[in-house]
């Protein structure tokens, strides 16, 4: 069975539709908001300018022109990581990360990416429960990937076969 996903206009449950749109290096300083919201030890200005610029897939959630999350991504040689998804507080488990992430996977599918690969720290239950809710498998585990007020926290490796992701697809 086919994972069907579409669309750049999103219905994100919560009232008026999410618009999804390209990063620009202009939006990073609205992106850096949410970003140290979110993640205590999180990327800085010079890490999104350097995703932009190497050509990463980039994307913002807008709801009525304010930005509610992002999403980053590299693809190539078949494959694609996901490097970062975020929600700002006041919309998380409203439904905007998963709607970030179908797009994301959509893009990694149209780039003919076979897995997509994401690190997420088991701390994280929201993201977790998300992820495991699109299908992804939990192949490994980075000791002491993460920064963490008590040293270190490791990262759980997530992987999916975007095989089952259906790319054509324009209806949702």
């Amino acid at each position: 069975m086919a994972l069907t996903l579409s669309g750049s206009v999103m219905d994100s449950g919560g009232g008026a539709p999410l618009q999804l749109q390209p990063m620009l290096p202009d939006d990073v300083e609205r992106v850096l908001q949410i970003e140290q919201q979110v993640y205590p030890w999180g990327w800085s200005e010079a890490i999104f300018h350097d995703c932009l610029r190497v050509g990463y897939n980039c994307w913002l959630a807008l709801e009525q022109q304010q930005l509610v999350g992002y999403g980053v991504m590299s693809v190539a040689v078949g494959e694609a990581h996901l490097l970062n998804i975020a929600v700002a507080p006041a919309r998380q488990r409203s439904g905007v990360g998963a709607l970030l992430l179908r797009h994301l996977l959509m893009e990694a599918r149209q780039r003919q990416a076979e897995t997509l690969f994401l690190e997420v720290r088991p701390s994280n239950r929201s993201a977790l429960r998300l992820y495991e809710r699109f299908g992804f498998n939990r192949i490994g585990c980075r000791r002491g990937y993460y920064p963490a007020a008590t040293g270190r926290e490791d990262a759980w490796l997530f992987a999916l076969d975007l095989s089952m992701i259906d790319a054509s697809s324009s209806g949702s």
